[in-house]
């Protein structure tokens, strides 16, 4: 069994950090990750025996109170979410490419985690908040019916209003999928210096 992950997505960085040391303080986790995201988020990931990670959010929940967006819970979380979350990525290799995009973060790992177990496809790669408004998506790979299947599967695990959109692209042009994976960031792209633009 693969160990439990589970992520508490705040709309106060006090709540959020007053949430996390309540998690660490309450459950022996084997690691917890906690920081600030765009637009003034805090997010605190922690990942463990389930028992242990159950225990942290139960603390997390209560601290964070009100402050608290969103939250996912993954008592076996698919290996290849918990590879994304940490920023891997595989190439797209399959003849399709599926997009979920949510509200929140808590929403795409959550919906991201569903699909890869519910269908054949490959988790190219997650992008979370920081450049995205807070938002985040993920990208699907494999056969068009495979990514049909993943993207309905997904899709139906969040609730509606966490949902921006999703869609499925059969045969992805090869320009496009350079200006997608090479570097997705519009001022990468065309080459802005610093600031923002230049940390995405």
């Amino acid at each position: 069994m693969n160990p439990a992950l589970a992520l508490l997505e705040f709309g106060s960085i006090a709540a959020g950090i007053q949430a996390g040391d309540a998690m660490i303080k309450r459950g022996p986790v084997a690691e917890i990750v906690a920081g600030t995201v765009h637009p003034g988020r805090y997010l605190v990931l922690v990942i463990g025996e389930v028992g242990a990670v159950e225990e942290a959010v139960a603390a997390g929940v209560e601290a964070g109170g009100g402050a608290l967006l969103d939250r996912v819970f993954l008592p076996d979380v698919h290996p290849s979410v918990a590879e994304a979350v940490r920023g891997g990525r595989v190439g797209p290799a399959g003849e399709a490419l599926g997009v979920i995009e949510t509200t929140t973060v808590a929403a795409t790992i959550e919906a991201a985690d569903a699909a890869v177990k519910g269908a054949t496809v490959d988790l190219v790669e997650i992008h979370l908040a920081d450049g995205l408004g807070g938002k985040g998506y993920a990208l699907f790979s494999g056969t068009v019916s495979d990514v049909e299947a993943a993207v309905a599967i997904g899709v139906a695990r969040i609730a509606p209003r966490l949902l921006v959109g999703s869609v499925v692209i059969p045969r992805l042009h090869e320009e496009m999928g350079e200006n997608l994976f090479e570097a997705h960031r519009f001022g990468r792209r065309v080459g802005w210096d610093g600031g923002f633009d230049a940390a995405g």
